[in-house]
């Protein structure tokens, strides 16, 4: 059986790391924590797990404080979370069983990664990240900012999901502000680093800036497929916003140049069509998006309600603004199937049982007369 390193860069956790220890201890023979200027109980709380903790003074620079990381772990495979993630039980679980069957030269493993969720836990929000590494193969973490390491083979997918439960954000403009000294330094980003900093001027509020940057990565055609496709989703919102509603559609066909078309894509072009009052061509595109299979393999984001709940849910609202009441009914007891204790599916569904009464009795009145 191999065995596993748990490599953490921590700085003031004390909120959450012992729960992120807690739900993974079972499953690694080393913790390695590397401090980067806590100045709460986060060493503190880490010694009772481990004695490897390590201080590494923080540079605005995660590939840096990650390799630092891994260069101090000694066991086969290194296993990487952050301190507001955990591991749930089933999961957990999962990753025992890894060990005992993982194939001999297996070079990494990626497993899903859930960073959003409804009210019942179901994730909402997940892709797949490298999160076990075979340590002899010298993995190397790149880019300051949304680090990644580089696929190695044989490369295994597993069914194995961790969860990210953020309880604050510390400091939100870290990121953006990491972006900015690196341009102002004169470094050249890359492709993926491009895509990331667009997003975060997005997020910050500075749409013209981010069409720019979002749009020169497009233009470049060196980025993933898949960060070129959610480029494309990006600067249809920002248009969507501005209430450019054929600039933002331009946006969504576009990304059908760099994959096949998503059921996130899909909902967009529906949700638009639905907002211009165009039901009949809203249907075929979230019809379409309900008969997708998310491509969880290939690394992009995904929003499991699009491929089932959400279409589901409009299809009985464009069916519903067309007149065609039963198959809109059809539709919102498809959504309540996949969440039968939605808010959205129990008003509609009370809503139809209504009509259906009033029709009822209706109909016994005129009987009667």
């Amino acid at each position: 059986m191999v065995t596993i390193s748990l490599c953490m860069i921590v700085k003031n956790e004390e909120e959450t790391l012992a729960r992120c220890l807690d739900s993974v201890k079972a499953a690694v023979d080393e913790i390695v924590i590397v401090d980067t200027g806590s100045a709460d109980r986060t060493r503190e709380i880490a010694a009772r797990y481990t004695d490897k903790i390590y201080d590494f003074p923080w540079r605005d620079d995660f590939s840096a404080a990650r390799n630092f990381s891994f260069g101090r772990a000694s066991c086969d495979y290194l296993f990487w979370l952050d301190a507001d993630d955990i591991l749930p039980p089933q999961e957990l679980e999962k990753l025992l069983t890894l060990k005992e069957t993982l194939p001999p030269g297996a070079a990494m493993v990626m497993m899903k990664y859930h960073t959003a969720f409804d009210a019942d836990g179901n994730p909402t929000f997940t892709y797949e990240r490298e999160r076990l590494m075979r340590r002899s193969l010298r993995p190397l973490w790149t880019g300051a900012i949304h680090e990644a390491v580089g696929l190695m083979e044989p490369l295994i997918h597993a069914d194995i999901a961790v969860h990210h439960n953020k309880l604050h954000t510390a400091d939100p403009g870290r990121n953006l502000r990491i972006f900015e000294s690196m341009i102002a330094s004169g470094r050249i980003l890359t492709p993926r680093e491009q895509y990331y900093y667009g997003r975060e001027l997005y997020y910050h509020g500075n749409d013209e800036k981010a069409l720019e940057v979002l749009e020169a990565f497009l233009s470049d055609g060196s980025g993933w497929r898949q960060n070129r496709r959610d480029a494309c989703r990006d600067t249809a919102r920002i248009y969507r916003a501005r209430n450019e509603t054929e600039r933002a559609l331009t946006a969504l066909f576009r990304s059908f140049l760099f994959s096949r078309p998503c059921a996130e894509t899909l909902c967009d072009i529906g949700e638009l069509l639905m907002q211009r009052g165009q039901y009949e061509a809203a249907v075929f595109w979230y019809t379409s998006a309900a008969a997708q299979e998310p491509d969880t393999a290939g690394g992009g984001f995904i929003a499991p309600d699009s491929y089932g709940y959400i279409p589901y849910m409009q299809l009985c609202v464009c069916y519903s603004r067309l007149g065609d009441p039963v198959l809109a009914q059809a539709y919102n007891e498809k959504a309540g199937a996949l969440k039968p204790r939605d808010p959205s599916y129990l008003y509609n569904k009370n809503k139809f049982d209504e009509a259906r009464q009033a029709a009822e009795t209706a109909g016994d009145a005129h009987a009667g007369s």
